[in-house]
C-alpha cells in the first residue's frame, strides 16, 4: 500500500467481511480511521469537500466500510481530483465494479489491493500455525487461527452478515435462500467445472439468476472463477471455468467436516495455492487446462509473451504423474513447470520425461516467479 500511494492518492482495500481489513488499517503509520458504519461519521462525510479540506495531509485517511456511504464514489473522486495531496485508504467487502452504490469505478484514480484469507506461507511465520489440517479446517480468517477456542456458530453468523450487509445492500439480491444455496453448492463442488444448468436446477433458480448471483459472489470476493486455457488443440476444454469458494474453513463447515480426511487434503490445498498465486498475479493471467481425455493442469499462467507456466498443487511430490504435463507441453512447449507442496523446506528440481520441474512450498512461489523476471 505504501508503494501504491507513491503513484496514486487512493488505495482500495477489499476482502470479505472479518478477514482483517480494519486491523490492517489500524496498523498503518499516521492513520486517522473513520468507521463509516457509524451514523456520526456518515454525517461528517455527507459534505465531502468540507470534510476533506479539514484533513491533515501528513496523515493517512482510512475510510473503513466506505460503501456504507450514500455516494462513496463521489467522495473518493473529489479526494483524487481536488485533494491529491491526501492519501486515502478506503475499504469494502467488494470490488468497485458493478455494485449498486458505486456510480463511478474511479478508473485511473485508484489502485486496488485484495486481502486474502491467511496464506499457508503466513501461517508458518506470522501466525505460528504449523498444523496443516488445523489451517484447512479452521480456514483463513485471522481470529479463527489466533484463538484455540472459536464459536461453532462463526460461519452461520458470517453467512447471515455477508448476505444482509453486503449482498442485499450492494446488489439488491432479495432471494436469500436461493443465493446462499448457490454459495453452499459451490462449496460442496469446490474446484469443479461450472455447469450453469446443473447449478440452476439444484439451487431452484433460473439460469440468468445463477449467472447474476455468480457475478455478485465474485465481485464480493466470495468465489473465484478460473477460466480454461486453450489454443493448442481441438480436444481442449474451452468454456467451463473452475469455481472455488474463497475459504477452506467455509468449505469444511458447509460439508460438515470436523476433521480432514486424507482424500480431502489435495482438493483444499488447491485453494491455498490459488490464493498464493492470486497474491502475486492479476487474476486475468490465471487459468487451468484440461482436455477431453480428462488430463488436467491445476493452474496455468499465461505470460502473454509465448511463455505458459504450468503449476500443479500436490500434497506429496512423489504422487505427481507427468503424463498430463507431457501432453500440455506438446501443445505449449515454452514455459516453466512447478509443483507446489505444503511441506517442502528447500526448493529443488527434478526431471521427468525430459521436462525440468521445480518443486517448492507455497512460500517459494514468489522467488520462483522472480527467477526469470
Amino acid at each position: 500500500m505504501r508503494e501504491l500511494w507513491e503513484k496514486r492518492s487512493i488505495v482500495w482495500l477489499s476482502g470479505v467481511r472479518r478477514i482483517g481489513k480494519t486491523i490492517l488499517c489500524r496498523q498503518v503509520d499516521n492513520v486517522r480511521l473513520y468507521n463509516c458504519d457509524l451514523p456520526s461519521i456518515r454525517r461528517q462525510l455527507s459534505d465531502p469537500e468540507f470534510f476533506l479540506s479539514q484533513q491533515n495531509p501528513d496523515e493517512i485517511i482510512a475510510l473503513d466500510e466506505v460503501h456504507r456511504l450514500e455516494d462513496p464514489s463521489l467522495l473518493l473522486k473529489i479526494a483524487a481530483d481536488a485533494f491529491p495531496d491526501l492519501k486515502i485508504l478506503a475499504t469494502g467487502s467488494s470490488t468497485l465494479e458493478a455494485t449498486k452504490k458505486f456510480r463511478d469505478t474511479l478508473t485511473g484514480r485508484k489502485y486496488s489491493v485484495q486481502l486474502f484469507p491467511v496464506l499457508w506461507s503466513e501461517c508458518l511465520g506470522n501466525f505460528n500455525v504449523n498444523d496443516f489440517d488445523f489451517r484447512l479446517l479452521r480456514g483463513g480468517f485471522p481470529e479463527r487461527l489466533l484463538y484455540e477456542e472459536v464459536e461453532k456458530s462463526f460461519f452461520d453468523e458470517w453467512l447471515d452478515s455477508f448476505y444482509s450487509r453486503d449482498v442485499l445492500e450492494l446488489f439488491g439480491v432479495r432471494n436469500r435462500t436461493g443465493f446462499l444455496t448457490l454459495l453452499r453448492l459451490i462449496c460442496l463442488r469446490n474446484g469443479g467445472q461450472l455447469d450453469i444448468s446443473d447449478m440452476a436446477k439444484d439451487a431452484g433458480v433460473s439460469r440468468p439468476t445463477v449467472m447474476a448471483y455468480l457475478d455478485a459472489l465474485e465481485i464480493a470476493n466470495a468465489i473465484c472463477r478460473i477460466p480454461p486455457f486453450f489454443g493448442g488443440g481441438h480436444r481442449e476444454i474451452i468454456r467451463r471455468p473452475r469455481v472455488f469458494a474463497f475459504d477452506t474453513g467455509l468449505i469444511a463447515h458447509v460439508k460438515g467436516w470436523e476433521s480432514i480426511r486424507d482424500t480431502d487434503r489435495g482438493h483444499l490445498w488447491e485453494n491455498l495455492v490459488l490464493d498464493e498465486l492470486r497474491s502475486e498475479f492479476p487474476l486475468r493471467y490465471l487459468h487451468y487446462w484440461r482436455d477431453k481425455s480428462q488430463r488436467e493442469i491445476d493452474f496455468v499462467i499465461d505470460n502473454k509473451n509465448g511463455m505458459v507456466d504450468a503449476i500443479e498443487a500436490k500434497i506429496n511430490p512423489d504422487a505427481f504423474e507427468a503424463s498430463a504435463l507431457e501432453v500440455f507441453r506438446g501443445h505449449y512447449p515454452k514455459g516453466r513447470n512447478l509443483i507446489v507442496c505444503p511441506f517442502v523446506k528447500t526448493p529443488y528440481s527434478i526431471r521427468k520425461k525430459n521436462m525440468i520441474i521445480r518443486v517448492c512450498s507455497s512460500s517459494g512461489i514468489k522467488s520462483w516467479l522472480e527467477e526469470d523476471g
